[in-house]
């Protein structure tokens, strides 16, 4: 996988222009997926940037996890089929995490397979959705269930296009760059809590490359998800489930941002608890999410509702729910089985 970057010189975009106009896509056609936002704000960027797109092909679907849907996929690939897309055609994915979990997908499955490019224009997406080669659509209620290993030739990530993001969305992006730099690099993760908690939300780009080099690092050591990347899901298995559960009939719905920034603080009370977690590192992190989501209140009826979205986490063994917790920061521990009584507790506990 290629990360584009900006440089001091060249935009991603103008990046991205030159590595199409390579050898490597010389017979190429290109498809680009946007959803109703990215084709209302990002479409024409990218098009009078990179002249190879300028001919492409055009697929639209709705925006959010609504388009994370076997039959969308299915609609995609006759799409596809139709105008007579071989195995030389390139998938551009034009949009947040949805459209490159969404489109990742289609790329694997359609003739068994084609090229693919994750250009994100959300910050969760430019963090961690579009870097890693994880496709997912989702299933029966569920996140990810349906999906394969699919890495992308390419991830362009221009932070030009967070410009177009309302404030309520870059703060669903603030909470999973937490948990990136918590894992990742500590001492970057002191000052974006430090910045959230001091109400400071001009995010520099060295913050958002941080995280693309952490998360590219990860995946490289682990492609396929069985060892040390697994480090990638702290806060995911409470994060998830509370995604699902928030969009339950009388809940406020949460962004998986958000979601995941309170799983977070659940994860790390329990890694108070069980690996002996300075509790100072619970405070500074409740602080910080709490700047980005109103922190919900969880009755013990709840809690059950939730768990019944954790039990069908895909970490899950043994009929045990797992989860990753931190001894300390940049000090995940993996796969650790955790009791129902205390997943209750630390949630009724936010």
């Amino acid at each position: 996988m290629k990360t584009l970057l900006p440089s001091p010189h060249l935009s991603a975009l103008a990046r991205l222009n030159r590595t199409l106009g390579s050898k490597a896509y010389a017979g190429a056609r290109f498809v680009i997926l946007v959803d109703e936002n990215t084709y209302a704000h990002c479409l024409v960027p990218l098009v009078s940037t990179v002249a190879r797109l300028q001919e492409a092909e055009l697929l639209e679907v709705p925006v959010g996890e609504e388009c994370k849907d076997l039959a969308i996929a299915q609609q995609l690939c006759e799409s596809l089929l139709e105008s007579g897309a071989d195995r030389d055609t390139v998938l551009i994915n034009l949009g947040g995490g949805c459209v490159s979990d969404l489109g990742g997908f289609v790329a694997a499955g359609y003739k068994r397979g084609i090229r693919h490019i994750n250009i994100p224009t959300t910050l969760v997406g430019m963090i961690d959705a579009a870097i890693g080669g994880k496709t997912a659509v989702n299933l029966a209620g569920s996140k990810n269930q349906v999906g394969f290993f699919h890495q992308p030739v390419a991830v362009c990530v221009e932070p030009a296009f967070l410009d177009t993001l309302p404030a309520d969305e870059m703060k669903s992006g603030l909470g999973e760059m937490l948990k990136t730099l918590l894992i990742g690099d500590p001492d970057q993760y002191i000052t974006l809590c430090n910045m959230l908690i001091d109400g400071n939300v001009d995010l520099p780009d060295s913050l958002i490359a941080s995280c693309v080099d952490i998360k590219s690092t990860i995946v490289k050591a682990d492609p396929y998800d069985r060892g040390v990347r697994r480090i990638l899901n702290l806060g995911h298995t409470f994060g998830h489930a509370i995604e699902a559960f928030s969009h339950t009939q009388g809940q406020r719905p949460l962004s998986h941002g958000k979601a995941v920034g309170i799983g977070l603080v659940a994860a790390l009370y329990l890694s108070v608890q069980k690996l002996g977690l300075d509790e100072t590192e619970l405070t500074r992190c409740r602080q910080a999410v709490g700047r980005l989501v109103d922190i919900p209140r969880y009755t013990l009826r709840d809690t059950e509702g939730i768990l019944s979205y954790m039990r069908q986490d895909k970490k899950n063994a043994d009929g045990q729910i797992r989860c990753v917790l931190l001894q300390a920061p940049g000090a995940p521990v993996i796969d650790l089985p955790v009791p129902e009584p205390e997943l209750r507790t630390a949630l009724l506990k936010l």
